[in-house]
């Protein structure tokens, strides 16, 4: 199956860009499910409570991967509610929070962030320490007319990670795979394109994820 591979090479390639510690299963998890909007808190492999969320909206999606709860603070103000989760996203600052719009919760309206209502988050917030592994499952390649969307410079996200790790397998990008489409980034996807015999253009579009081998 397409999705678990991606799923697979994503985890792995998360992982490996985060210290190495003592094996040890932790007792605490969460895991979003982006297809359903809801938060699910496991307690030693067991559900112990979910809740409605608001991630974000086809253009300013949910990161979907693994990644780990850094840092809580318990009132962040404004539109974040009162509380704030931080998690470890390579390629910007994104948690889960609260909201100051509770009446939104259910639908996919963030700027990418997991929005859940304030007795809610308030209600996780003590339960989840610091480093908690967080797994956010969900459409890697958008939703809706976004499905599949092109990328150039600046784009950023998961789906810019995994072409980076495919790039570098290639033997044409030795730069950091932290899921931003910069310079070196652009550089390798023209080099690609030349050995291809495509369009050199810098850019990414369906055809590309085919050779790339992202898509079947």
């Amino acid at each position: 199956m397409k999705w678990i591979r991606l799923l697979a090479i994503l985890t792995l390639l998360i992982s490996i860009s985060q210290p190495v510690h003592a094996a040890e299963k932790p007792n605490t998890k969460i895991y979003i499910n982006l297809w359903k909007n809801q938060l699910y808190l496991i307690k030693n492999d067991d559900v112990a409570a979910r809740y409605p969320i608001a991630p974000g909206s086809d253009q300013t999606p949910t990161p979907v991967g693994h990644f780990k709860v850094i840092r809580k603070s318990p009132d962040w103000g404004g539109g974040f509610g009162s509380r704030w989760l931080g998690l470890n996203v390579p390629w910007g600052k994104y948690g889960i929070h609260g909201t100051n719009k509770p009446h939104l919760v259910g639908r996919s309206v963030s700027s990418g962030c997991v929005r859940m209502k304030n007795k809610d988050v308030e209600e996780l917030y003590p339960k989840v320490p610091v480093g908690t592994p967080v797994w956010i499952d969900g459409p890697i390649f958008g939703q809706g007319d976004y499905l599949y969307r092109n990328l150039a410079k600046g784009s950023k996200g998961t789906i810019v990670m995994l072409v980076q790790n495919r790039l570098r397998a290639a033997g044409l990008y030795d730069g950091e795979i932290d899921g931003i489409y910069g310079e070196s980034t652009a550089a390798a996807v023209k080099k690609f394109q030349r050995e291809h015999h495509l369009p050199v253009t810098g850019g990414i579009k369906k055809k590309m994820y085919r050779k790339l081998g992202l898509l079947e």
